[in-house]
């Protein structure tokens, strides 16, 4: 019965410091260093709701929007993951037969193979600013914009994350259809 007692007390003691300790200690240091990343970098509206996080993908299929790239978790990020496929499977391919078919690309004009492709967690919130560009003409068409405009925005969204070690600026989806939805308010 004694070695009963000390096993449960070695365990709640084990549990207490590696779960309960440990993840405190995790949690506080993110707070103090960058507490808007450790709060999911949640981007809010006027009001206080919840629109969107900076680090996750969302859907935009309205012609209006910068499309994400595909997702192969529906962009649920509770499940982030790829899909595991071969890239000889016939679900991919016909995934891809479909992207390529909604944004109307051509052989004169090529998709960029981001967007025909998910990343590997299904759920990168960036595109390249050349997949952007690429998707500027149908959104000025869709919001009766002039493409210089889109195109401003995307410039001025644009960022290297890596400095002069990035190949490709990224732009955000979720901020630059943020800042379609503001540059046309009135």
């Amino acid at each position: 019965m004694e070695t009963l007692l000390s096993s449960l007390r070695i365990t709640v003691a084990t549990m207490v410091i590696c779960v309960g300790g440990y993840t405190g200690v995790v949690w506080a240091v993110g707070q103090a260093a960058a507490p808007d990343l450790a709060d999911g970098s949640l981007i809010t509206a006027p009001d206080g709701t919840i629109i969107g996080s900076r680090q996750v993908a969302q859907a935009f299929t309205q012609p209006r929007y910068f499309w994400s790239r595909p997702s192969a978790v529906d962009y649920n990020a509770a499940g982030a993951g790829g899909s595991n496929k071969s890239p000889t499977s016939t679900d991919l391919t016909d995934r891809a037969k479909e992207t390529v078919a909604a944004y109307g690309a051509t052989p004169e004009n090529p998709l960029p193979a981001e967007l025909a492709a998910a990343s590997g967690a299904g759920l990168d919130p960036h595109i390249t600013e050349r997949a952007a560009r690429y998707q500027a003409e149908r959104i000025a068409r869709a919001r009766q914009l002039p493409v210089d405009r889109i195109n401003q925005l995307i410039d001025r969204s644009a960022f290297s994350p890596g400095g002069v070690l990035t190949p490709d600026r990224l732009v955000n989806v979720l901020e630059m259809n943020l800042a379609l939805d503001n540059a046309a308010a009135p």
